[in-house]
């Protein structure tokens, strides 16, 4: 095997301008691919954040027939003895909310939005606890002033310190109408949220609508993978209610998370693919010229079997050298934008496929692995082909060329 690889280092340094830019090939085709999966795995990521961060959470504990009509009907009463015993380490943080349908009223305009009753402490694992205010954040569960975005506050022509009036359903199915102040406005990653959402305390709004039920329980986990076991043990803390994931409340942003995975292996197979023709034409190339001096070393004893290990041992360290190269150069471009890339000036069609205006590049070992590996079995497949017609030819035939 020593004598195999020797020889095998040798020929490869036989040519060494064909081979070099074969190299290059290769490391540019596995540095683009790993490039471009920390760009797909981080708008994937992105997209899960957000729709973990749109009051959604990981998974979400609501009544039965609160999904197909959002009212303060299909809620339910929480106590603290509910609250099931994750596993340690599993939750991030939990909130509860009464959340429904209202219409909000300035001095000028008229809106439909969805009014949100929120304890402010609890809220660190949804988008409203990370916004950028300008006034106050509400205070506490018994605030009683309202907190709006940016956009809607623009639409209404309204600003921070004046007066709005909500209107909405109470538990006995009677309207209940209430002015409030403006305690801030939140500055989202997104114009929609700043548009549809309107938070005031917990407490507050359970005194106007007289009721102590909730609408949702929201649960944020530590990692995606926790999402199903937590799922599981709130559906038996919660047999009477609804328990859903993430992706069951929003399947489109579900099926765009499946897409990007099967993207990857899309652009993978479109590069390598591409790349292994060139290499099966080199290799070709490589062994005809060699034709005389394999034919004399199989009339020597040489065994077939031999031959094609050989053959098969060039494409390896070729691969492996320009897969080690590629990776090198796509860590580089990684550690380049990991800061992340600014698509502020493309805010709103951004905002359309759910991505926040600032991509961050997410690398995962897993991918990095598995793109090396498979290139490098891409390029032992591809070696068996010029193998395979080297030993076909007879050595007697050979010689004569």
């Amino acid at each position: 095997m020593k004598l195999l690889f020797q020889l095998s280092i040798r020929n490869l340094c036989r040519n060494k301008r064909r081979n070099a830019m074969l190299l290059v090939a290769i490391a540019v085709a596995v540095a683009g691919v790993n490039a471009t999966n920390t760009l797909l795995r981080g708008y994937q990521y992105d997209m899960l954040e957000s729709a973990i961060n749109n009051l959604t959470g990981h998974v979400k504990v609501m009544a039965e027939g609160y999904v197909d009509d959002p009212n303060v009907k299909h809620s339910f009463e929480l106590s603290s003895e509910q609250l099931p015993q994750l596993p340690e380490g599993m939750v991030v943080g939990w909130a509860d909310r009464l959340r429904i349908p209202a219409v909000i009223m300035s001095e000028r305009e008229t809106r439909g939005i969805e009014l949100v009753g929120v304890d402010p402490a609890k809220e660190d694992i949804s988008f409203i606890g990370e916004a950028e205010i300008e006034g106050e954040f509400l205070q506490g569960a018994d605030d009683g002033r309202v907190l709006v975005g940016k956009e809607l506050a623009r639409q209404l022509q309204t600003s921070v310190g004046r007066r709005l009036v909500l209107i909405a359903q109470g538990a006995d199915g009677l309207n209940r109408e209430r002015g409030y102040r403006i305690a801030g406005t939140f500055d989202a990653d997104g114009t929609g949220l700043e548009k549809n959402y309107v938070f005031v305390g917990l407490s507050s709004l359970q005194a106007l609508l007289e009721t102590q039920a909730i609408t949702e329980l929201s649960v944020r986990v530590d990692r995606e993978e926790q999402r199903l076991p937590a799922k599981s043990a709130l559906r038996a803390a919660f047999p009477e209610l609804q328990v859903k994931d993430w992706r069951e409340l929003d399947p489109q942003v579900a099926e765009m998370f499946k897409f990007a995975d099967a993207s990857l292996f899309i652009w993978f197979f479109l590069m390598m693919g591409a790349l292994t023709f060139g290499l099966v034409n080199s290799l070709i190339a490589a062994v005809m010229e060699r034709v005389k001096e394999l034919g004399m070393m199989r009339a020597l004893g040489m065994q077939n079997s031999t031959v094609l290990v050989q053959v098969v041992l060039e494409s390896i360290i070729l691969m492996t050298v320009g897969v080690v190269s590629g990776t090198c150069v796509s860590l580089l471009i990684y550690w380049s934008i990991a800061d992340g890339i600014d698509l502020s000036a493309y805010a709103e069609g951004a905002e359309m496929v759910g991505v926040s205006s600032v991509l961050q590049p997410v690398l995962l070992s897993e991918d990095v692995f598995l793109v090396a590996i498979m290139s490098i079995i891409l390029g032992i497949l591809a070696s068996f082909y010029p193998a395979w017609r080297v030993i076909k030819i007879r050595p007697l035939d050979a010689l004569r060329r």
